[in-house]
């Protein structure tokens, strides 16, 4: 779009009237379902609160949205992209299949074009996309209990060191080792930014990650050291409870979290988390600030690689640090996430508790 976006309220009265003047230059992002559309949807119209409007279909995808089947928001978008919009009817329509190169070929496609398209659309490839949907199907098929073998089949990986080879680049770990029970117990927790992994002892929360964190194989293995106790899978008591909570967080109901989280790190790594744990919903704090708190003004560096350390994400809220000038600075979990967690927070209602409410 080469003009600002109207106003929020100007929108919503064209998203309530279904006004096609807007129809694929502005989409509706609706945080209560992670769904977002065009502006002529016919779907009931969610409340003001609950909408967020973005001017193309990447940064709706970027934010973590899918996209509505009713109203195809995709395909409007990759209007004038027939390559995109099949390979994207295809992969709805088969998403446990295992792509390949040559499938795509054979449709008679070239790769480059197809690769470049994609990432200029979704900011990722075709076969990244897919193997995506794949690995959670695996995931889930170990989780229920299902052997080595039938949990690659279901995923739709050919080859079991195919499949090894991309669990251990997502969990640090071979599938096989993935048993349920244990003392350390990973589960796959969906959201409308993206999907997450949770451990969790029968206690205590131990990591909550993004599933695209680039640190997270490594702050799995360091868990299971520093516990010395090896990576299951099951959904125990706070595993459970942060769904719950998560749920209530992004549906603006609530941002109190009660989960009880495990200590990380040093006594002056868990004093600055307990600080970020204390900045209000919809507020921001820079390192220099949590350093003048700790009464050590000259540790920002210090702060930071604190805040860095942390693996607990949104229960530990280290989006709400910013640079001193205003800037987003790194977060693992991506700055589009940073930036989009932050107008959740400054969306929420007033009356809404601060994040500090649950024990450690």
């Amino acid at each position: 779009m080469l003009f600002p976006l109207p106003s929020h309220d100007t929108l919503y009265d064209a998203l309530i009237a279904r006004d096609a003047r807007y129809d694929g230059s502005v989409f509706v992002c609706v945080g209560t379902t992670g769904i977002f559309c065009r502006l002529t949807c016919p779907a009931r119209k969610p409340l003001s609160a609950n909408c967020i409007f973005r001017s193309s279909v990447r940064e709706c995808l970027e934010a973590g949205f899918r996209a509505c089947k009713r109203c195809y928001p995709l395909r409007s978008a990759t209007a004038n992209d027939p390559a995109v919009a099949r390979l994207l009817a295809l992969l709805e329509a088969e998403p446990g299949r295992r792509w390949k190169e040559s499938d795509v070929t054979a449709l008679g496609y070239d790769l480059s074009t197809v690769r470049r398209s994609f990432k200029r659309y979704f900011d990722m490839t075709f076969l990244d996309m897919a193997r995506q949907y794949r690995l959670r199907e695996g995931f889930l098929s170990l989780a229920e209990g299902e052997r080595v073998i039938e949990a690659q089949l279901d995923s739709g990986f050919d080859s079991p060191s195919a499949f090894r080879e991309a669990f251990s680049k997502l969990l640090g770990a071979a599938p096989a080792s993935l048993k349920p029970g244990g003392l350390l117990q990973a589960s796959w927790v969906p959201t409308p930014l993206g999907d997450m992994i949770a451990v969790s002892s029968a206690t205590h929360l131990h990591l909550l990650e993004f599933v695209d964190r680039k640190a997270l194989p490594g702050e799995l293995k360091t868990l299971q050291k520093n516990l010395k106790a090896p990576l299951g899978l099951g959904t125990p008591a706070p595993t459970e409870l942060v769904r719950e909570e998560l749920a209530a967080y992004f549906a603006g109901r609530s941002a109190a979290f009660q989960t009880p989280l495990a200590p990380q790190g040093t006594g002056f790594t868990r004093e600055v988390h307990r600080l970020l744990r204390d900045i209000p919903v919809g507020e921001t704090r820079s390192y220099a600030d949590i350093a003048r708190q700790l009464g050590q003004p000259g540790a920002v560096r210090a702060v930071a690689r604190a805040n860095g350390a942390n693996q607990i994400a949104l229960l530990i809220p280290c989006h709400r640090v910013i640079g001193a000038d205003g800037s987003l600075t790194g977060y693992g979990g991506g700055l589009w996430r940073k930036q989009r967690l932050i107008e959740i927070e400054r969306s929420h209602r007033p009356c809404l508790q601060p994040t500090n409410a649950g024990s450690w």
